[in-house]
């Protein structure tokens, strides 16, 4: 077997089916000012400005350096980001395909992680059959707009920036001299970048009560097991093309998570486990049932109990998001660097608008994220978070003699979808394992899958029964 594999017969093996179960160098870019008080001034000097016809207003490179030589010379760390503009055939609901616009085969596109203060170097090629030009706007820098300028089949662009602030932010599609900017970014090309700060997340204060009333302040590390969740919608006609028309009228054809439609409930292997049979559907809406789908197959989300967990949430949308986990509280609300809200159960984002949530989940459970327009949930806008070991699968896994001891979460087998994962940052805890899922060409999934990440279409069938 190959080793990278391995693993799924130690502490992944038939958890997988029990998971299934639910710097600060600076260019020289300003100046620094000092008041200057006549009353107290020298008559030398006085005579020296009258000299040369009054003050001299001097402000060398007044505006962020931008070329790439320059900064990348500067001692600060680059962090060199490549993507491809392509146009390609993707699924959706109902075993029917889209004319997707991906950045290198995937949407939403790679996330691109850097910490406050990197240099970031990006590449963009645009294949030369693609049918149209490309332009990458990355909402992270601050440049002026021209740089985003569309690049032509068959061409590449760079520009480099100096990632300044910290936050969630989004590179979609760029408008310049593209007038179909919003077919382009509907049609898939979207994207985060997650800027960390440069001194690093904080500590998560969560307020408690005892039995008589009064409040203990509990304090988790900042590190954290962190997903992403990006929101949009999709507006087709019935032969899979862009509809404008009802893009105007804010007609949408779907809500998407991460490019899919209810893309993190259940699959035909959870209704097997509990209801013993794969045509049994538990939950409301089940779309991506069959193994045979591979990497769009539906998977959950699964945390640890008491564990410090950190969402970086965007909406990509023209619709609002509004941001709500079923039966939980989101405990603290970034944008960002600045907390806006703690305790809250719901939050607002406009479009292009993100946030960070840090939160834990006290009891096991299912949890439903959602937007909280009906609309949104009924047509995609939904998935679950799987905390601890709310079936009771663990005593089955051990006396099958497939773990040796229980697990803290179904991700120590299953490992947790791979479009949900972001890079590791300097305050993030490692997932057990991570699974290939996501809207990816086929390309993409085999890169994933020789990379080590696991392939569970491949894995489930050649794990023994659970009794």
């Amino acid at each position: 077997m190959n080793k990278r594999y391995s693993m799924l017969f130690t502490i992944t093996a038939v958890a997988v089916m029990g998971a299934t179960l639910f710097g600060s160098t600076y260019t020289q870019t300003q100046i620094s000012g000092q008041s200057f008080d006549t009353s107290n001034s020298d008559v030398d000097m006085m005579d020296q400005i009258r000299q040369m016809g009054g003050l001299q207003l001097v402000m060398p490179q007044a505006f962020a350096e931008t070329d790439c030589g320059a900064l990348e010379s500067s001692g600060r760390t680059v962090v060199e980001f490549n993507l491809t503009g392509e146009s390609v055939q993707l699924p959706i609901m109902g075993g029917k395909t889209y004319n997707a616009m991906t950045f290198s085969g995937q949407v939403p596109g790679p996330t691109l992680r850097v910490t406050q203060g990197d240099v970031v170097k990006m590449t963009l090629s645009i294949p030369a059959d693609e049918v149209t030009g490309h332009g990458n706007d990355m909402h992270a820098s601050q440049i002026s707009a021209l740089t985003f300028d569309s690049v032509n089949p068959g061409e590449t662009s760079q520009y480099c920036y100096i990632a300044e602030s910290a936050g969630v932010f989004k590179y979609h599609c760029s408008g310049v001299h593209l007038v179909g900017m919003d077919q382009h970014v509907f049609s898939g090309m979207y994207g985060i970048a997650i800027v960390d700060p440069a001194n690093g997340y904080k500590k998560l204060m969560v307020e408690k009560t005892s039995g008589s009333g009064e409040l203990d302040r509990m304090y988790y590390d900042a590190d954290a097991l962190e997903f992403t969740l990006q929101f949009n919608q999709l507006y087709l006609t019935d032969e899979g093309f862009y509809d404008a028309g009802a893009m105007f009228q804010h007609h949408n054809t779907a809500t998407v998570i991460n490019g899919l439609q209810f893309g993190y409930v259940p699959n035909m292997l959870h209704n097997i486990l509990l209801k013993g049979d794969a045509d049994k559907n538990i939950f409301v809406a089940q779309p991506w049932n069959s193994i045979e789908l591979k990497q769009y197959q539906s998977q959950l989300l699964y945390v640890e109990n008491n564990q410090h967990v950190r969402l970086f949430i965007e909406n990509h949308g023209n619709e609002p998001v509004f941001f709500h986990i079923v039966g939980e509280i989101l405990d603290r609300v970034t944008q960002g660097n600045r907390v806006q809200s703690a305790a809250t159960e719901t939050w607002l984002l406009g479009g292009s608008q993100n946030m960070i949530v840090d939160l834990v989940f006290d009891e096991p459970g299912a949890y439903a994220l959602v937007n909280h327009d009906y609309a949104a949930i009924y047509t995609g806008g939904i998935g679950l978070f799987i905390a601890g070991d709310p079936f009771g699968l663990n005593p089955r896994l051990v006396d099958a003699g497939v773990i040796d001891a229980p697990v803290a979460s179904y991700a120590y087998a299953l490992g947790n979808p791979s479009d949900a994962v972001p890079p590791m940052g300097m305050n993030s805890i490692a997932h057990p394992a991570v699974n290939i899922h996501g809207l990816y060409t086929d390309d993409v999934a085999s890169e994933m899958k020789d990379a080590g990440v696991i392939p569970l279409w491949e894995v489930i069938p050649t794990l023994p029964p659970v009794p």
